[in-house]
């Protein structure tokens, strides 16, 4: 009887996961402005996100694919990527004594890690390394509507199920427990053009940024792809009247 009623509860408990993950797979979709083939980034939105980045989830989430420098793409002046990047400092060397040292960023180097190496990262976040988000986008199948779901989908867990120590439910998380404390909240940035800071509007604008992070190519990706239709319709157009020409006498 132990037995069965051991394997009963196994039965129970993945059953409940299975609901849970199966809860989490539905993903609402959003309107995104990048979406379609003549999708575009919103550069101001862009910025906006960055402006999330770097005040929120910088400061446990490295984007190590991204130089400063790449922020004048986003409408950001020299002058001012070379103010954001002398924000921090980062490690070089050797030096004359052979030793590393120190200094202020510059537009040339990537975006700064927010931790030496992957044990400091599990140390301070209870065994769980934040991944990097340089291409978190295209990691996840339908990686914008994910993310922001993500985002948003904290809340209270159901009366019927039992977390873990040091985890928190998010309905869009796969099995409904994740170790990452809800990042978002009303009002957590300022915005400079005064746009004002919801949940959803700062989730939106950090989303939006993180997908150009993971392809920052896709507008001029999608230029040339137009181009090459275009193209290929002329070319069909007079193929199609030259062989009319060639068999216009064969009967």
């Amino acid at each position: 009887m132990g037995m069965r009623s051991m394997a009963f509860a196994a039965a129970l408990t993945l059953a409940a996961s299975s609901a849970w993950a199966s809860e989490a797979a539905k993903i609402p979709r959003q309107n995104w402005s990048f979406s379609g083939i003549f999708g575009t980034f919103d550069r101001a939105q862009l910025q906006r996100g960055f402006t999330v980045y770097k005040n929120v989830c910088s400061a446990c989430h490295g984007m190590n694919l991204i130089a400063y420098r790449n922020l004048t793409e986003i409408g950001f002046s020299e002058d001012e990527v070379k103010a954001i990047a002398a924000e921090y400092e980062v490690t070089d060397g050797p030096n004359d004594e052979g030793e590393m040292f120190q200094r202020p960023a510059r537009p040339s180097d990537r975006f700064r890690k927010p931790f030496a190496n992957e044990n400091a990262a599990r140390a301070a976040n209870n065994g769980a390394a934040p991944p990097d988000l340089s291409l978190m986008i295209k990691a996840r199948e339908d990686g914008a509507n994910y993310v922001y779901a993500l985002l948003t989908g904290y809340g209270e867990p159901p009366a019927d199920m039992k977390m873990a120590d040091g985890m928190i439910y998010n309905k869009h998380f796969p099995g409904g427990q994740i170790a990452m404390a809800p990042p978002i909240s009303e009002g957590v940035v300022e915005y400079a053009d005064g746009t004002k800071a919801t949940m959803e509007q700062v989730s939106r604008d950090v989303v939006a940024f993180l997908a150009w992070v993971a392809e920052p190519e896709m507008e001029a990706r999608k230029r040339l792809g137009v181009k090459v239709i275009l193209f290929l319709l002329v070319l069909t157009g007079m193929l199609y009247a030259v062989k009319r020409k060639v068999w216009a006498d064969v009967h």
